[in-house]
């Protein structure tokens, strides 16, 4: 697989990975502008614009949008997260200037439809619904605003009931006129694709975009506290976190090993001993979100409401051990299923595609799969207990619990444990 990269003149970048044994190609435009990009009076527009996208441009109408697609064989979806939002298709080979077209139609030519705003927007408050009913997504929610509470990075990305009724349709294009910039904005495609070709076209398509101007996030500021809805849910669902690491850092490698030792499969810590040695829990796992500036580490699970003060003590003992105890061998086994990982995303053009655009994004370039690998085994066990002991000796504990949590203890009594 080759890897090429060219820059345009309005800023926008162009990578391809081909893989000229595919009869297909999977290809996106991915933005750094998510839910922390928005202004106060913008909570969830990001979102409602990913969903907006795809309901009618100067040239299609929604239907003919789904319908031009699906009728090569295609498919076209969108998604939102806290830092970027991605557009993004799949076709076959002969049809990549058909996808490309597309994708650059939506960004740059949707009409934004009053009518068609109303429909959407009763359709996130639906979601925004059943996210609130889903107490193993809400939990997340909660445990966000937990950690950064009062800021951007904070909220939640579907917005709320009041904030995605207020947006109009010059809000949504204001939005999208301050981010969606050149210099922010990747077209990355792997498969069956040609580099010139998809520049030629990215050229064409794109030549009156902006190419610099959006303003850069809040910057985030981990403060940490507690959110808890009591409720007659029989599980309680909770999170227990701290400041992780951003992607630039030093810490970084060493956090994800830290997080898939604890609870990043059936072998790692947490699940053998409190799932299969004490039985006190179905679900439970650590994992760590890495942002631009700042991260989160931590740990869910979901009890029984009778287990909850039986499993936080166990929980947080296991965290204060890992400082003193994580070994050579836990660490190479990570090391091993995180080079397996990488291999096996290797060969699915749209895992490609999305690992590409986010490195560009993140890192400002393509990092090769060895150079990866080669620093993850530059970390060394006693890098991860010093890692963990810096992360989890801390007073500025993120709790979040759903519901019969009530017996839970706060934040200040496990961060006094664990710094006993």
């Amino acid at each position: 697989m080759t890897v090429r990269s060219t820059t345009l003149d309005n800023g926008m970048t162009v990578l391809t990975d081909d893989m000229p044994h595919l009869e297909s190609a999977s290809l996106g435009i991915w933005v750094k502008a998510g839910s922390r990009s928005e202004n106060p009076d913008e909570h969830g527009i990001s979102h409602m614009l990913e969903h907006m996208a795809f309901k009618g441009t100067a040239t299609r109408n929604a239907y003919e949008i789904a319908e031009t697609i699906e009728s090569v064989g295609g498919e076209l979806n969108a998604a939102t997260s806290i830092e970027h939002t991605g557009y993004f298709a799949r076709v076959l080979k002969e049809d990549v200037t058909l996808a490309a077209d597309m994708l650059s139609d939506i960004l740059q030519n949707s009409l934004f439809d009053a009518g068609e705003l109303d429909r959407e927007q009763q359709v996130i408050i639906q979601e925004i619904g059943a996210a609130r009913d889903n107490p193993d997504d809400h939990v997340f929610d909660l445990f966000q605003s937990a950690a950064y509470p009062g800021q951007p990075i904070g909220r939640t990305i579907l917005g709320t009931v009041d904030s995605v009724q207020s947006f109009g349709p010059d809000a949504i294009r204001a939005y999208l006129e301050r981010n969606y910039v050149g210099n922010r904005m990747v077209l990355c495609a792997a498969g069956n694709v040609d580099h010139d070709r998809l520049v030629d076209i990215a050229n064409d398509r794109f030549h009156t975009l902006r190419s610099g101007g959006a303003p850069d996030p809040v910057r985030a500021d981990y403060v940490g506290g507690e959110e808890r809805l009591l409720s007659d849910h029989e599980q309680a669902h909770l999170v227990l976190g701290f400041e992780g690491r951003a992607y630039n850092s030093d810490g970084f490698y060493a956090a994800q090993i830290l997080a898939s030792i604890l609870g990043g499969g059936m072998s790692s810590r947490l699940f053998q001993e409190i799932r299969e040695r004490r039985g006190l829990c179905y679900s439970v796992y650590a994992f760590h979100w890495a942002f631009a500036d700042s991260g989160i580490f931590g740990v869910a699970a979901s009890t029984g409401g009778e287990a909850v003060n039986e499993l936080v003590p166990v929980l947080v003992d296991q965290l204060r051990d890992a400082v003193e105890t994580i070994s050579d061998e836990e660490v190479v086994r990570v090391r091993n299923q995180i080079r397996a990982g990488l291999l096996m995303s290797l060969e699915s053009p749209s895992s490609r595609a999305g690992q590409l655009a986010r490195q560009q994004i993140l890192w400002g370039r393509p990092i090769a799969l060895q150079e990866t690998v080669e620093r993850i085994n530059r970390i060394t066990a006693e890098r991860v207990r010093q890692i963990a002991g810096q992360i989890f000796t801390t007073d500025r504990v993120s709790l979040a619990g759903i519901g019969p949590v009530g017996g839970l203890p706060d934040h200040k009594a496990i961060a006094a444990r664990l710094t006993a």
